[in-house]
């Protein structure tokens, strides 16, 4: 695989202060919610969680951020009510729940997402994603033509065949610390991109840790700073293939 299985280092990090102003729907038995743009968009984010899902304040606030500049976002519940609590309760079996949370689990309520856009949102045309952490591996997964463009941070459990079945272009945002997406991993990936002849972009931010473009310290200037150059590279790519 080109990036490891979820570890510690995944349920770490900070919550961040701020109030979502999207909106939470209920369809087809799943809750998704909603951060509209000011004005109609043919413009699309399906946004990939990582393990603390949807009660996860930060992911939020990050959609509406997205819709400020022009993309209706959407964020599916994937876990229902058994998102890992934040903070992390001392002895959480994390391997445990990562079994009860695979493929088969994950793709129907991510469908469901694309399926409500599509019903409710019919001027959409164009659809992009981005994923942190556990929500890399489907980010590339679903760039087998689902996707105009993805985005993935500090991506956990993506397999080397998944990449190479990739046909979107992809940018991917890297901490230099990072025991699930280490050097060795990252540098394997950039191997088969270009091998691929895929259209990518891979930036690396000095300084940092796993889970900094959704989780980091905000009172820290480096925290602060990476985790805005983040969202900025996810909207710039996205911009790129938006046109």
């Amino acid at each position: 695989m080109t990036s490891l299985a979820p570890g510690a280092c995944c349920m770490e990090g900070y919550e961040h202060a701020g109030t979502a102003t999207g909106t939470t729907v209920s369809y087809k038995g799943i809750d998704i919610y909603v951060a509209e743009p000011t004005t109609p968009t043919d413009k699309c984010i399906i946004y990939i969680t990582d393990i603390f899902g949807f009660p996860f304040g930060n992911h939020k606030i990050l959609s509406d951020n997205f819709a400020k500049f022009g993309f209706l976002t959407v964020i599916p519940n994937l876990f229902y009510d058994d998102a890992v609590p934040y903070p992390r309760p001392d002895g959480f079996d994390l391997p445990a729940w990562v079994k009860k949370h695979g493929i088969d689990a994950t793709e129907p309520l991510i469908n469901k997402a694309f399926d409500y856009v599509k019903e409710k949102y019919p001027a959409v045309t164009k659809f992009f994603a981005v994923g942190y952490c556990f929500g890399g591996k489907y980010v590339v997964r679903y760039l087998d033509g689902r996707l105009n463009a993805g985005f993935i941070a500090h991506p956990s459990f993506v397999m080397a065949d998944e990449l190479k079945a990739m046909k979107g272009p992809l940018s991917i945002a890297a901490a230099e610390t990072d025991s699930i997406f280490p050097e060795e991993k990252r540098h394997e990936s950039e191997v088969i991109l270009k091998e691929m002849k895929a259209t990518y972009q891979i930036n690396l931010y000095s300084s940092v840790d796993h889970g900094f473009a959704v989780r980091g310290d905000l009172g820290d200037e480096v925290g602060a700073w990476t985790h805005e150059a983040a969202f900025y590279q996810a909207v710039n790519w996205f911009n790129r293939f938006a046109k």
